[in-house]
């Protein structure tokens, strides 16, 4: 029975031995960015999207020997938030970091691909400019909170496993502005969540 359960260990460490070097032996950098189209609901009035960008880098971890599943971790500057009449602003520029689950439609060189997976955002600065209401400066009730979570996922196209096309769409499940509340701005709708949602385009450059 010992030499069975020492068998199976053995056995089990050398598998996950040899992923563990597929895994580092195979991980791929690359380069990201584009432009966002960025609104974050319920919040002020009137509300306008802002158009924005982000860029970063990412890795591609392989999952399998078949080249068709990834880990793709990414760090980026994401510029977002809204805008409202004229030149008022309000932005919020974060150091994001989505987890994606990617997978390629097929083993060929070039091939779709989808992806999804969690979105962390940590806030970096916030600039609001010209608020159509005293409230909604940042040194009242207008702060944006220091985290924003959401999830991400979207559709491209690889040419050679190497240069990328895509869109994704950020579906944000936190509230942006906590201490936005009804009682202060008379604005009914900061009763519900006020929750940011983001769709991008974007270009990769994977190397190697």
């Amino acid at each position: 029975m010992k030499k069975l359960l020492l068998g199976s260990f053995l056995v089990f460490s050398s598998l996950m031995s040899a992923q563990l070097f597929l895994q580092l032996e195979n991980t791929r950098i690359g380069v990201i960015g584009g432009p966002n189209y960025s609104r974050v609901r319920n919040a002020h009035n009137p509300s306008y999207p802002r158009y924005s960008f982000y860029g970063g880098l990412l890795a591609l971890i392989p999952l399998d020997y078949e080249n068709q599943f990834y880990i793709q971790p990414q760090v980026e500057y994401l510029s977002s938030g809204e805008k409202g009449e004229g030149s008022t602003l309000y932005a919020n520029n974060y150091i994001s970091v989505p987890i994606y689950f990617k997978g390629y439609f097929t083993e060929g060189r070039d091939s779709f691909f989808a992806f999804a997976g969690p979105r962390f955002a940590f806030l970096v600065n916030q600039k609001v400019q010209n608020p159509s209401s005293p409230l909604y400066v940042k040194e009242r009730i207008g702060k944006a909170r220091g985290f924003d979570f959401a999830l991400s996922g979207g559709l491209g196209y690889s040419i050679n496993r190497k240069f990328e096309i895509l869109a994704r769409y950020d579906f944000g499940l936190s509230s942006v502005y906590p201490d936005l509340v009804e009682s202060w701005t008379g604005n009914p709708n900061v009763y519900r969540k006020k929750s940011q949602h983001i769709l991008s385009a974007g270009v990769s450059y994977i190397f190697g």
